[in-house]
């Protein structure tokens, strides 16, 4: 592979960790238990992306809940996610032994998700694996969320680094878009999504299923 990035960008979750199927089952209890909005399974995958907000707003309106509702509606959510997922919390495979090379080859690492501090921090301290990273974008930090870039622009920001000097790591297609129109290169964990999906995107350089893929190892060499 030609493409030598000097940093890396992460997305968490579905990225990181495969655990889109727990947040799924968490949003369907609340959306439907807590809220009554009549939503099945499938739906609610389909509106799993950006920030707890936005998902609210666009199965309610903009104008349902005041922003105290949302954040409580936010952290329980997260909080019945964290219980579900807790015990099967691990890193996809390889990606352990990935951050320790990519580090000791100096690397500069970040995290962009549309996750909040709440969950960003259950993973990464769950993992024990905060050190490897320069800088932290989530949520709370930016005003609209992927497939808006200023998720990944800040994060190139934060670290130093020129937007096409970077190679971000996503699962789903509205972050390779976000990456896109950041001017960034990317690799898509096919976690929660299948490799045709992404076949639009020019900026996408594999689809893999884990980073065991030897991909990885031309990035560092």
């Amino acid at each position: 592979m030609h493409f030598k990035p000097k940093a890396l960008l992460f997305d968490l979750n579905g990225t990181m960790i495969d655990d889109m199927d727990y947040h799924n089952k968490a949003w369907y209890q609340i959306l439907n238990d807590d809220l009554n909005a009549n939503i099945s399974y499938e739906e609610v995958k389909k509106q799993m992306y950006g920030k707890n907000d936005e998902l609210l707003k666009r199965v309610f309106g903009d104008d349902y809940f005041t922003q105290e509702q949302l954040d409580e509606i936010s952290i329980k959510k997260e909080k019945i996610y964290q219980l579900g997922y807790a015990q099967d919390l691990s890193l996809i495979a390889g990606l352990g032994q990935f951050l320790i090379n990519a580090e000791k080859s100096g690397m500069l690492m970040a995290i962009g998700s549309a996750a909040i501090p709440f969950n960003i921090d259950f993973v990464l301290d769950g993992l024990n694996i905060r050190s490897y990273f320069k800088a932290i974008v989530s949520a709370n930090d930016v005003e609209t969320s992927k497939p808006n870039p200023e998720t990944f622009l800040k994060g190139a920001e934060a670290l130093g680094v020129q937007p096409e000097d970077c190679l971000v790591l996503e699962d789903a297609p509205k972050g390779v878009e976000a990456a896109l129109r950041a001017n960034m290169k990317c690799i898509v964990l096919s976690t929660a999504h299948n490799a045709e999906e992404f076949l639009n995107y020019p900026n996408v350089l594999k689809v893999v299923s884990d980073y065991t893929d030897p991909i990885f190892t031309d990035l560092i060499d």
